[in-house]
C-alpha cells in the first residue's frame, strides 16, 4: 500500500526576520499593543460613565490654576504647558534616534538628555497639579467640584482622573528611568561598540507611545 506523505511547508526557517525588524523591536511593538489595550479599556470605561451621566464637573473650573499665581482664572493654561513639554520631549527623542542612525554618539547623548529633562519637567508639573487638587479636597473617593448644573458631583470624576493620569505618570516615570539607563550606556560607548543604536530606537518607541496616550488623556479629561 502506498503511503501518502504530506510535507509541511515551512514559511520561515529562522535567520533574518521576514518582517525586516529585529526580535527586540518586534517585542516592543507587542508590549505597546498590549499596553494600548489597558489604556483603551480605562478610557472607554471613563467615557461610558462620563456620557451616561446627566451632568459632570466643568474642566474649565477644575483646572484653572497656575503655579505661583494663586487662584487665578486661567482655564487649561497649565495643562497646555504640560502637553507642550511632553510633545517637545517626543521631538528630542526623534532627534536622538536620528542621531543614533548616524552613529553620532554626542548628538544622541545631547538629545536624550533633553528628553529626560522634558520627562522630569512633565512629572514635576503633574506633581504640582495633584498636590494643588489634593489641597482643594480632591482625591480618590472625594470630589469637591460641583457639576455644571450646580448639583453635587459623584466621585467618578476624581476616581478616574487620579487613576488614569497616575497610570500614565507611572509610564512617564518608567520612560525617564529607561532613558537614563540608555544615556549611561551611550556615554560608556556600549552601543558604539555594538555597531548600532537600536536600543535608543526601542526606548523611543515606548516614549512616543506615552506621548500619544497623553493626547487621549488630555482630550478626555481636560477638553470634554
Amino acid at each position: 500500500m502506498d503511503t501518502a506523505v504530506t510535507a509541511k511547508k515551512k514559511w520561515w526557517a529562522g535567520g533574518y526576520s521576514p518582517f525586516n525588524v529585529s526580535y527586540g523591536k518586534l517585542m516592543m511593538w507587542y508590549f505597546l499593543m498590549s499596553d494600548a489595550f489597558t489604556f483603551g479599556a480605562l478610557l472607554i470605561a471613563y467615557g461610558t460613565i462620563r456620557f451616561s451621566s446627566t451632568s459632570w464637573p466643568d474642566p474649565n473650573s477644575v483646572f484653572r490654576s497656575f503655579p505661583g499665581m494663586g487662584e487665578t482664572n486661567m482655564p487649561l493654561v497649565f495643562v497646555s504647558l504640560m502637553t507642550f513639554i511632553l510633545i517637545m520631549s517626543s521631538v528630542t527623542m526623534v532627534l536622538a534616534v536620528h542621531a543614533g542612525h548616524m552613529r553620532d554618539r554626542k548628538a544622541v547623548a545631547k538629545w536624550l538628555t533633553w528628553t529626560i529633562v522634558g520627562g522630569i519637567a512633565f512629572l514635576s508639573c503633574q506633581a504640582w497639579e495633584w498636590t494643588h487638587l489634593f489641597h482643594e479636597g480632591a482625591w480618590w473617593g472625594r470630589n469637591p467640584f460641583p457639576n455644571t448644573d450646580g448639583t453635587v458631583a459623584s466621585t467618578n470624576f476624581t476616581n478616574f482622573f487620579f487613576t488614569i493620569t497616575g497610570f500614565h505618570g507611572l509610564h512617564v516615570t518608567s520612560g525617564v528611568i529607561l532613558n537614563i539607563v540608555i544615556l549611561a550606556n551611550v556615554l560608556k560607548g556600549t552601543y558604539e561598540h555594538r555597531g548600532h543604536y537600536e536600543m535608543v530606537e526601542k526606548v523611543g518607541l515606548y516614549w512616543h507611545f506615552v506621548d500619544l496616550v497623553w493626547v487621549f488623556v488630555f482630550t478626555c479629561f481636560y477638553l470634554l
